[in-house]
């Protein structure tokens, strides 16, 4: 794609939302953890905190359910708020946190025990992902305000039964990055620019770039993304923390906005990789609305903790995909130095020249411009608000009628161009779903690893995070998410240092179901470098 190289047609054509600032009845008084703009990191007490340590201070005494939710809420005040430093990563607070902290914190005393592993933890979800309460779905788009979803997605289910308090839902790119090739990742209608936190005039790629600035940033402890192609690695590299896709069909995907119900998925976002297993493992289970989760039955696991081991790559055989270097001289320095560590610590790096054959990326296109207008109808024909559409076609009509404010930076020409697509029964849907799952899985990740007996596969997950560009758009350097992406296999992306002051990840992805063979091979990576540090939201890189 030109944009990740979008129109080499399908580079990063994943899904989420620009951010806005609603901050509605949670709006109170600011508490004594609130930090000042002029060093926003000090004096907030739950800083890099981990989920264990979030659940420890609450099994001590030391910090209720809702003291941890209140802190977040007004760091959030501090940090993304117009009035603060603007990051824009939210676009609307959930009202009902601070009574659902409060009903955990009863439910423990009374009990003596907690709900689950996520018991009063904080999470922000994707604004594509529907919230059984009060807060509106939209996936950015103005056109969709107002939908407030009848039920809970099942991510949002699986989440809550584990005893996480969704405290906010995140902006990303509109339509989750599938609305125009020159598109500003991270800038949806509904939520205008979400910022980097690093450097407050990059870009936090997207399109889970909410999700990823804001995990980042410390308003949250753990944050959920989407993803077709890119959309949670590519702002987990960007915005410095660990971002899991997970297999196509270890999270169930009903009630979230869809592009591709061959590539969609949802996935954790987190700053360490024993966060982002322990959520990983929160959401698996067989989702009654979503046919392809019956495929994990037996491939799947609620705690993959047990899978990290900091020895993780002793005696891994991991393949360096040589195709994915070359657009920065530093990235390409950085990955040097992954591949030095990696060796040190045990494995077999093996170079390789490609992972996949040339030319996939119109067949990739074709697939997502299908399955996009057939999910959309379909989720939108199932939408109990009073929307002003019920249809693709309708969307593509209200965003002319009030182009002034859906459209004034790009157009919506991938919109269009799915309007235009057939219904799945057409030969040139199926022979693009063919060609892309068999030449990016049996003849293409698959023949790799078995060729060269590979337990993963590595590469840049991107570059340095660009200026940000409501006029000319994204500016991708490089990456390497199409091949899991399209193949519907899992991919983990993880800290690799920082160029200039902006974080870089490295992605390790390999076979279907293989989170626990990526998962030790991230975390043994993870503890032997600790690259990630909390961003210091700086206006701009120094000159």
């Amino acid at each position: 794609m030109n944009r990740r190289n979008f129109m080499e047609y399908a580079g990063l054509g994943s899904v989420l939302i620009g951010s806005g600032w609603l901050l509605n009845a949670c709006e109170t008084a600011a508490s004594s953890s609130l930090t000042s703009l002029s060093n926003p990191n000090e004096g907030f007490p739950f800083l890099e905190w981990s989920v264990e340590q979030l659940i420890n201070a609450q099994t001590n005494g030391e910090y209720s359910a809702e003291q941890i939710t209140q802190a977040y809420l007004d760091r959030i005040k501090l940090v993304d708020s117009d009035e603060g430093l603007g990051l824009n990563s939210i676009l609307e607070i959930n009202p009902e946190a601070l009574s659902i902290a409060q009903a955990l914190d009863a439910q423990r005393k009374e009990t003596g025990s907690l709900v689950g592993p996520l018991h009063g933890i904080p999470v922000i979800l994707k604004d594509n992902i529907d919230t059984g309460d009060q807060m509106m779905t939209t996936a950015g788009a103005l056109a969709l305000v107002g939908n407030v979803a009848a039920r809970d997605a099942w991510v949002t289910d699986r989440l809550r039964a584990a005893g996480a308090i969704v405290l906010a839902k995140a902006n990303l790119s509109e339509w989750a990055n599938f609305r125009s090739t020159r598109s500003s990742s991270g800038w949806s209608g509904r939520g205008k620019q979400t910022r980097n936190p690093y450097v407050l005039d990059r870009n936090p790629c997207g399109s889970s770039a909410g999700s990823g600035a804001a995990v980042s940033a410390n308003l949250c402890a753990l944050a959920v993304g989407t993803e077709t192609n890119g959309s949670i690695v590519c702002p987990s590299s960007a915005n410095g923390v660990v971002g899991i896709k997970p297999t196509v069909g270890l999270w169930g995907r009903s009630g979230i906005i869809p592009i591709s119900i061959t590539q969609d998925t949802a996935g954790p976002m987190a700053r360490s990789v024993r966060d982002a297993a322990i959520m990983l493992g929160t959401v698996c289970g067989i989702d009654p609305r979503d046919e392809y989760t019956v495929t994990s039955k037996g491939k799947s696991f609620t705690d993959y903790t047990q899978f990290l081991d900091a020895n993780g790559l002793e005696g891994a055989r991991i393949g360096l995909g040589k195709n994915y270097l070359g657009f920065h001289e530093e990235v390409d320095k950085a990955i040097e130095e992954v591949v030095q560590q990696m060796e040190a610590k045990g494995a077999t790096i093996i170079e390789l020249d490609a992972i996949t054959p040339n030319g996939l990326g119109r067949a990739g296109f074709d697939l997502m411009l299908y399955e996009f207008k057939d999910g959309v109808n379909k989720y939108l024909a199932q939408v109990q608000s009073d929307l002003p559409v019920k249809t693709l076609e309708d969307v593509i009509a209200w965003n002319k009628d009030h182009a002034d404010q859906s459209m004034p930076f790009f157009d919506q020409e991938i919109l269009e161009m799915a309007q235009k697509t057939g219904n799945l029964d057409d030969d040139t849907y199926k022979e693009a779903l063919a060609k892309s799952l068999r030449f990016n899985r049996e003849e293409g990740i698959d023949k790799v690893m078995d060729e060269h007996q590979l337990d993963a596969i590595i590469g840049p997950t991107g570059g340095p995070a660009w200026p940000i560009d409501v006029v000319n758009g994204d500016h991708f350097g490089g990456g390497s998410s199409s091949a899991a992406a399209r193949a519907g296999y899992p991919n983990i992306t993880v800290p690799a240092g920082f160029i200039q002051g902006l974080p870089i990840g490295i992605s390790i992805f390999g076979r279907a179901w293989s989170e626990p063979t990526l998962l030790k091979i991230a975390y043994a990576y993870e503890q032997a470098t600790k690259h990630r540090k909390a961003p210091d939201f700086l206006p701009s890189v120094a000159l």
